[in-house]
């Protein structure tokens, strides 16, 4: 009776089986083994006796292969029989692969003498005979049990992946039925695999799979100990790992969808490749050899298959999380989109990638270098006219920021018009939708092309024409986090429930890659940090405000108060001493974010946080990073004058010693990607989208990183627990905008009398027809009089409130209705025109002068508990555009300044004393009394500078704390227990006794 063999030899027979058609069982010991002629998927069982393991090649494919490809060369070779002149050819093969790695080699041949060798025939163009000759001659061979080394302690390969000879990729197989899984083959890999052997060498392999019946991981470089495994599944349940599979183990799409000979060829001719990155401080290279995931092979696959069925015309959503590897999906997007062609046309005449990000340029420049078949060249159109220029030299692929590219689209005109588009839109936004779409869509349209002839109603059709998403462009916009007007443009739209929803066309999900280990869960050990403080009056009366503006005001004073600064700057650079550089994070090369909330703010956490490493005398030092220039007491700042060094090198400069906090307003805290980053420290409100892409800095994977810290002043769990929870798993748009909101909207305003019909289509007639600037004011200013008279204060905030709504919700569905409707066009041209001019309700400051009427008594921070934010497991749906707008002025609530005190500080306060009178006096008298009573404090400071004196006023605050342990128990706890009181004291005490 023959039983399942359960294996890990099962799962090779389980592979060969389906690669060759039979299992392809090495030959008995000394025997030889008959070759079956029939191939499963075209692949040929390989003989390990074949494998030459001084050159790393199977001599019998090769040699097979260079015999029916080129035979000539073959006989020159002496292939057949082991003598010198095949040596040498051997030799200079080896020699070639060790020295630009084998994807090279095998897509452009070596040279030998004087013989050209191709040694792989890559896709041939259709009707190409000969080509489709060669390409069907390639030998795809898999050879089990391969003896890799001389070494014959050494244990065997489980499986070799040849293509003519030449290995292209290893396997360890386990089988959890043995015991054994996935993290098993991992470590055989890592342990057991010399990577000083010729076949685990940089690039001589393309990629190291390990492999069992539920994971499949990926190796491109085998460094021992340092190997980096990297997860190659499909995910399930937007996770990790791979769905059930009704017909085979979850694993066998590796071998029955990715490998076969027409997968395997695509990923050598459009994926793989050997990138040499230069670090632009040091300028040496590095090169690193790229595998791509199966997230980004999938989507790029399925977006190709989709325009190749239906051209050019429609738009997709790509959802990949942070850290997905974007900028190389992008990169193999661009390039074969170029040559993707429908009845032999190319679909597209321009690839357009719109991106925020300079890095993203280089990529696609060495990425389309390294595929010979693409002659396209790459242009970067900065200025106003490169766009026009690049098109007409001929450029395939065109890139422009997001910043400049509505000024080039306003400068092009109509150069454009009648060719085809693919714009690829990096990290889609709104900033993408709206006015920007507009202007796009009119440079890149036939509608862009006025007419002499054209009515004012011809005008009018045709701007709303060029609002459309174009006809003849496909737009592909990636984002980790899409807003809802990114989700109705680009989204796909279906059905469910009645209602019309949209989700994205791909999604890799943020709960799949922390999972999978592509990305660190920045809320795995996120600690909120609670701040009290007291606020004392120093005014004799009893003045009233406004109490929500001065309660604003209030914490905004004690946040950026100087002692309060200097308190959490502390905070910081202990904390990041002793748990970040103290536990060897990364190695000992972790670096800290402090996030703050405005360029005052940076500045003076700056300077207090350079005083205190110094007084720490720590190795280490502070990169601020802001926008333009600055005064600071006087003096104007910029990042330069602070840092010492140019604002360009700020991204190199925190890579290298001694520089270990970077400290931002605002910028760094999108699209930057440092794998070095493992602390953050926030002092600035975040919430939304701002939040999600604020923290994800932190959560790039580096192979020594393990974990990420977040310390929070400002925001509580449940606000960035909302944040996160929207772009965890898919997002949804849960409902599409309601276009009759525009109908309600306008007959609110026309209600309002500010301005009549004939008025509106007066000024737009003028202004469609090229008419001064003062012919244009007499109708707005007349609407504006009408306005400021007629209207009370509510109603003056409810007309421009809907006016906005109005301008701001046509110029998002114009791009996106079916149809046109000339009068909202007309109000909005309108509207855009007078909103501006409108003057907005006085709103007198009520908590003005606040700050001259108070002072800080005391301030302190408390560390909560770290924790881990569980975020929910399901697709999040976010609503449709607000389309409201308008509203009433709310009334000011007045109220003393002793009960806004006493509220501020019954919020923020909470001290826990129970005697604050006895509390303050000890804090204020008594302790500082007999502080400055002590006789080795008053030698110190009579005697010594000021550090010493610090040191001994220490020491003996410490005793008189001890001696009123028995009386003030309560005191003495919070001085001993509560680390922020400790210090608060300290300083405190020292202060009102050397001073």
């Amino acid at each position: 009776m023959t039983k399942t063999d359960t294996s890990e030899r099962g799962l090779e027979r389980l592979i060969c089986t389906a690669l060759t058609g039979h299992p392809c069982d090495p030959p008995p010991p000394g025997g030889m083994r008959e070759r079956p002629a029939i191939y499963g998927a075209g692949w040929i069982g390989g003989d390990p006796s074949d494998y030459d393991r001084e050159y790393c090649v199977d001599l019998a494919q090769l040699a097979a292969f260079l015999r029916e490809t080129q035979p000539t060369a073959a006989e020159a070779l002496d292939l057949g029989r082991d003598g010198p002149t095949r040596r040498k050819f051997l030799a200079r093969l080896q020699g070639e692969i060790s020295k630009r790695g084998a994807i090279d080699v095998l897509r452009h041949g070596i040279e030998h003498g004087s013989h050209h060798l191709d040694l792989f025939y890559g896709t041939p163009s259709p009707g190409n005979v000969k080509a489709q000759a060669h390409h069907a001659a390639n030998r795809f061979s898999v050879t089990r049990q391969l003896r890799y080394s001389r070494d014959e302690t050494q244990r065997a390969l489980d499986l070799g992946l040849f293509i003519n000879g030449l290995p292209v990729a290893t396997f360890e197989l386990k089988n959890s039925l043995t015991k054994q899984t996935v993290e098993d083959a991992i470590q055989q890999y890592k342990r057991d695999r010399n990577p000083r052997e010729k076949l685990f060498e940089f690039g001589r392999c393309v990629v190291h799979f390990a492999v069992d019946e539920h994971e499949v991981r990926f190796c491109t470089h085998l460094q021992g100990k340092a190997s980096w495994f990297l997860p190659f599944n499909l995910g399930w349940n937007d996770g990790a790992g791979n769905p059930p599979n009704p017909n085979g183990l979850k694993t066998d799409y590796l071998w029955k969808r990715i490998l076969t000979r027409d997968g395997l060829t695509d990923i050598l001719e459009n994926y793989a490749q050997v990138i040499k990155p230069k670090d632009e401080r040091t300028g040496k290279k590095k090169a690193v050899q790229i595998w791509p995931r199966f997230h980004q092979l999938d989507v790029v696959r399925k977006l190709l298959a989709d325009v190749r069925g239906h051209g050019a015309g429609r738009r997709y959503l790509i959802q990949h999380s942070a850290g997905s590897g974007k900028s190389n999906s992008i990169a193999w997007l661009a390039h074969q989109l170029i040559g993707l062609a429908q009845d032999e046309a190319p679909v597209f005449d321009s690839i357009i990638v719109v991106t925020d990000r300079r890095i993203l340029d280089q990529q696609i420049r060495d990425t389309i270098k390294q595929f010979a078949q693409v002659s396209a060249t790459v242009g970067h159109a900065e200025h106003s006219g490169d766009l026009r220029r690049f098109i007409a030299e001929g450029k395939k692929i065109i890139i422009s920021t997001v910043q400049k590219f509505p000024i080039i689209l306003d400068d092009i005109g109509s150069a454009h018009r009648g060719r085809r588009f693919a714009i690829i839109i990096d990290e889609a936004h709104s900033s993408q939708g709206g006015r920007t779409s507009a202007k796009m869509s009119m440079v890149l349209s036939e509608a862009g092309t006025e007419e002499d002839d054209e009515t004012i109603e011809d005008k009018i059709i045709r701007i709303m024409e060029t609002k459309k998403m174009l006809p003849n462009a496909s737009y592909f916009a990636f984002t980790a986090t899409p807003k809802n007007k990114t989700l109705e443009i680009f989204g796909e739209a279906y059905s469910e429930g009645g209602q019309i929803k949209h989700r994205p066309f791909h999604s890799y999900t943020m709960k799949q890659a922390i999972q999978e280990g592509f990305i660190l869960d920045v809320l795995k050990s996120y600690t909120p940090i609670n701040s009290y403080y007291r606020l004392v009056k120093t005014v004799q009366g009893d003045p009233e405000y406004d109490t929500k503006r001065a309660q604003k005001k209030l914490r905004r004073y004690v946040e950026s108060h100087d002692y309060a600064i200097r308190l959490k700057a502390e905070i910081m650079v202990d904390h990041f001493h002793e748990q970040v550089i103290g536990l060897n994070k990364i190695g000992g090369q972790a670096r800290a974010m402090v996030v703050t909330s405005g360029i005052r703010h940076a500045i003076q956490y700056f300077h207090a946080i350079r005083s205190y490493l110094q007084e720490r005398k720590s190795p280490y030092q502070a990169i601020v990073a802001f926008s333009g220039e600055h005064e600071v007491g006087g003096v104007t700042v910029t990042e330069a004058s602070l840092n010492g060094f140019p604002s360009n090198q700020i991204a190199d400069h925190i890579r290298e010693d001694p520089y270990r906090f970077l400290i931002c307003a605002d910028k760094f805290q999108t699209g930057y990607d440092e794998p070095l980053l493992h602390t953050m420290y926030v002092d600035k409100a975040l919430s939304g989208i701002k939040a999600v892409q604020t923290l994800s800095r932190l959560n790039r994977a580096h192979p020594q990183k393990h974990d990420v810290f977040v310390l929070d002043f400002m925001n509580d769990t449940d606000t960035i627990e909302a944040a996160f929870a929207d772009y965890y798993r898919t997002t949804i748009l849960s409902a599409e905008t309601d276009p009759n909101k525009l109908h309600d909207l306008k007959a609110d305003l026309d209600g309002y009398q500010v301005y009549a019909p004939e008025m509106v289509d007066e000024l737009v007639e003028r202004y469609l027809g090229g008419a001064d600037r003062d012919k244009l004011d007499p109708i707005l200013d007349a609407c504006v009089a009408t306005y400021r008279e007629q209207l009370d204060e509510d109603g003056q905030v409810d007309f421009k409130g809907k006016a906005k709504a109005f301008t701001r919700t046509y110029a998002f569905l114009g791009s996106i209705l079916p149809y046109t409707v000339a009068e909202w066009e007309k109000l909005s041209i309108f509207l855009n025109f007078l909103v501006p001019k409108l003057p907005a309700p006085v709103d007198e400051d009520l908590a003005k002068g606040i700050l001259e009427a108070i002072d800080m008594d005391s301030y302190r921070v408390e560390k909560q508990a770290a924790m881990k934010i569980a975020l929910p497991d399901a697709d999040a749906e976010i609503e449709p555009v607000p389309t409201s707008g308008g509203g009433r002025g709310l009334e000011p609530e007045l109220d003393r300044l002793s009960n806004i005190i006493r509220s501020f500080n019954d919020q923020f306060g909470n001290i826990p004393w129970t005697n604050t009178d006895r509390v303050h006096r000890l804090i204020t008298q008594e302790i500082p009394a007999q502080v400055l009573a002590d006789r080795a404090f008053q030698n110190a400071k009579k005697n010594s500078d000021r550090q010493n004196a610090r040191i001994e006023h220490d020491k003996a605050l410490t005793r008189v704390m001890i001696a009123l342990m028995k009386d003030d128990t309560e005191l003495f706890k919070q001085f001993s227990d509560n680390e922020s009181f400790h210090r608060w004291l300290t300083d405190k005490v020292f202060g009102l006794t050397y001073e």
